[in-house]
C-alpha cells in the first residue's frame, strides 16, 4: 500500500515505481538455478501474457512467444550472459497474437552480479525504434537503387546524344533537355503505402512533362492533356519521360508547336489491359515523313515503347499534321 507520508523513505521507493512504469520499463529477475522468471506487471502486459499474482513464468513459456527466428539466438544470450562483465543488451521479436513486437533485454552480466542466485535486468518495448531503423535501411536501399538506375541512363542517354549531335554546344543542349525531363518525371514519383514501390498519376506526369511548351504560343491552352487517371509505376515514368521529351522536342522544331498558333492534343484511352495513347498535331507547317533512316532519338522513343513499356508505336504523317499513336502494355505502366 502507497505511504501517505511523502517523507517517508519508502514513499520515495513508491515515487520509483510510478515513474519506471510511466517510462515503460517492465522489471524481472531470473532464477539461473531453476529457469524461473519473475516480471511485474509491465512484463506481462509487454508479453502478452495473462498476469501472475506470483509475478513468476517459466524460461521455457517466454521462449514460446519469441520469434521462431530469434528463439534460439536469444536462449544462446541469455546463457552467455553469465560470463559478460557489465552491462549487455539484446534486441529481439516476440509474438503477441499476430502482432510483432520488439523487445530490448537489459542488465548486468558475470555471475558477480548475481545476488541469491538471480539475475536481475529490464525489458523496453523498442518497436518504434526498430521500425524507423527498417524504414531507413529501406530508404537508404531504395536511394542506392534509384541512383544507380539513373546513372546507368544518364552513361546511355550521353553515349546515344554524342552520335546523334555534330557540335558541343548542341550535345549540351539536347543532353540537358533529356536528364531535365527525367528530373520532372522523378519529381512526380511518390512512394505508395505499405512498401508497394512508387508511382506517378500519368496525367499529371503528362502536364508536368508539357508546360515547358505551354508557354511558347501566342495563346495559352495550346495543350491538351486527356488521359484515364491510373498511376504508374517509376520504371515506366522514365521511359514515358523520354518519349514526350523527344516526340515534343521534335515537335518544336519541325511540327505544331513550331507555330505560334499550332496545338497538341494528348488523349488516352484503355483497351482491355492495355493504353493506347493519340499524340496529334495541328496548325503546324505542313509535315513529311523522314526522308532517309531513322533519328537517334526516334530509335530511342521506338526503344522505350516496345522495350521498356512493351508496346508499340504508330505515325501518321498526315498533312495537317502529324498523329502518333502508341500502344502500351498495361503491366509494364504499373512497374
Amino acid at each position: 500500500m502507497p505511504f501517505r507520508d511523502p517523507d517517508h523513505p519508502l514513499a520515495h521507493i513508491d515515487n520509483l515505481r510510478r515513474a519506471v512504469h510511466a517510462a515503460g520499463v517492465a522489471l524481472w529477475s531470473w532464477n539461473v538455478t531453476d529457469d524461473q522468471f519473475a516480471m511485474d506487471d509491465q512484463g506481462f502486459k509487454l508479453w502478452g501474457l495473462p498476469y501472475s499474482y506470483s509475478h513468476e513464468v517459466k524460461f521455457e513459456d517466454l521462449s514460446a512467444h519469441i520469434h521462431p527466428a530469434d528463439r534460439d539466438r536469444v536462449r544462446d544470450a541469455f546463457t552467455a550472459t553469465r560470463g559478460i562483465v557489465g552491462p549487455y543488451e539484446i534486441d529481439f521479436r516476440i509474438l503477441v497474437g499476430e502482432e510483432i513486437r520488439w523487445i530490448s533485454a537489459r542488465g548486468l552480466g558475470d555471475d558477480s552480479a548475481l545476488h541469491k542466485g538471480h539475475m536481475f535486468g529490464i525489458f523496453l518495448d523498442v518497436t518504434g525504434r526498430k521500425q524507423a531503423e527498417e524504414g531507413n535501411e529501406l530508404l537508404a536501399g531504395e536511394m542506392s537503387h534509384r541512383v544507380k538506375n539513373l546513372l546507368a541512363i544518364a552513361a546511355g542517354l550521353t553515349s546515344l546524344t554524342s552520335r546523334s549531335t555534330a557540335t558541343v554546344k548542341e550535345m549540351a543542349e539536347m543532353l540537358t533537355g533529356r536528364l531535365t525531363a527525367l528530373g520532372r518525371a522523378h519529381d512526380m514519383v511518390r512512394p505508395l503505402p505499405g512498401h508497394q514501390g512508387h508511382a506517378a498519376l500519368l496525367g499529371d506526369l503528362f502536364s508536368i512533362l508539357l508546360s515547358p511548351y505551354e508557354d511558347m504560343g501566342a495563346f495559352s491552352g495550346r495543350i491538351r492533356v486527356a488521359v484515364p487517371r491510373m498511376g504508374i509505376g517509376e520504371r515506366a515514368a522514365t521511359s514515358l519521360a523520354l518519349v514526350v521529351h523527344e516526340l515534343a522536342t521534335n515537335s518544336l522544331k519541325y511540327g505544331a508547336l513550331s507555330a505560334e498558333t499550332g496545338t497538341l492534343d494528348l488523349a488516352g484511352s484503355s483497351i482491355g489491359e492495355d493504353l493506347e495513347l493519340v499524340w496529334t498535331e495541328r496548325g503546324g507547317p505542313q509535315v513529311e515523313p523522314p526522308a532517309s533512316g531513322a533519328s537517334y532519338g526516334s530509335q530511342l522513343v521506338k526503344r522505350s515503347v516496345s522495350g521498356q513499356l512493351g508496346g508499340s508505336i504508330n505515325y501518321d504523317w498526315s498533312l495537317a499534321g502529324v498523329v502518333i499513336t502508341l500502344r502500351l502494355n498495361g503491366a509494364r505502366l504499373a512497374s
